[in-house]
């Protein structure tokens, strides 16, 4: 390699990675590898935190609705619940020893109660101790100009509550982290940053997510962990079961010094009919699970 081609290699990783002072050496990511609820949705909320559990997680996400056997999709948090519910079910996933970290919001930034909801979902988040509300846009595309209003009253609401509220890709005018993170960058706050979901890159835009994420490396808090085939169907699949490289994928966030959730939102298997019990959902989890411990063990402790 010559001078000339080193110094290119050189700038193109920094521009890609978070900078850091002279003097501060560089501290590995706390990676928290979380089970959302979601997988579990056709079952009651009580078998998902048990499944969970059992599949080995010491993490949680909150998500979204679940049929307590009697057919309908019960939200885990209502969107008008008092803080005080909130609370209370993160006590009851610590007393199982399931740490939350991250709940949805449970509707569009630019939806007519979309202000007043997003309000409530942080406060329900401050009260439970959980870290980060996820939101996304509709897939038809969203009012940029609104949402950098309602983000900029959100984000002091954010903060004085202890918590982030993370973007994420999904379709539309922000079906990239890049678009996303161009939003965050406007808002200008700490506590507005952005979720990388790879599988809805690739999902929605049909876009490779490896060189999206390096466009918006430092402005992401959290993932949404979700694969994708594009062959010989098209569809969402759990980690590892499809075409996205999961260590290419995590490469560019490992050395932040933050910690930063990897919530898995789709643990299925391509191809073959989801599980009929939760049983089946439970070894899909922990499946999910120790596909991540190794891709995340083998890029922090390289041999």
């Amino acid at each position: 390699m010559n001078r000339r081609t080193f110094l290119a290699t050189v700038s193109a990783t920094a521009l890609s990675q978070p900078t850091f002072s002279l003097d501060q050496k560089p501290s590995p990511t706390r990676f928290q590898i979380a089970c959302m609820t979601l997988p579990y949705s056709r079952f009651p909320l009580a078998r998902a935190l048990e499944g969970i559990k059992v599949a080995g997680y010491p993490f949680v996400a909150w998500g979204t609705t679940h049929n307590e056997g009697d057919g309908k999709n019960t939200p885990v948090i209502a969107q008008d619940a008092p803080p005080t519910k909130a609370k209370d079910l993160a006590k009851r996933c610590r007393d199982m020893g399931l740490e939350p970290v991250l709940m949805f919001s449970g509707v569009y930034p630019e939806a007519k109660e979309g202000l007043d909801a997003h309000k409530q979902r942080i406060l329900q988040a401050g009260a439970a101790g959980i870290p980060q509300v996820l939101t996304f846009g509709h897939t038809k595309g969203g009012n940029k100009e609104l949402w950098l209003s309602r983000f900029r009253e959100l984000a002091p609401i954010a903060k004085d509550n202890n918590v982030v509220l993370v973007i994420k890709q999904h379709g539309g005018e922000t079906g990239t982290g890049e678009a996303c993170a161009a939003i965050t960058r406007e808002v200008n706050h700490p506590n507005v940053k952005v979720n990388f979901d790879a599988g809805n890159v690739l999902d929605y835009l049909d876009k490779d997510p490896l060189p999206d994420i390096r466009a918006c490396v430092a402005e992401v808090r959290s993932f949404c962990i979700k694969d994708h085939r594009k062959w010989p169907k098209n569809e969402d699949c759990g980690p590892g079961f499809g075409e996205i490289d999961h260590y290419k994928l995590l490469h560019p966030v490992l050395f932040t010094g933050r910690t930063m959730p990897l919530a898995c939102e789709n643990i299925f298997a391509p191809l073959v009919p989801r599980p009929d019990t939760p049983e089946g959902v439970d070894a899909l989890a922990r499946r999910a699970r120790e596909f991540l411990e190794v891709v995340v063990a083998g890029l922090q402790h390289p041999v």
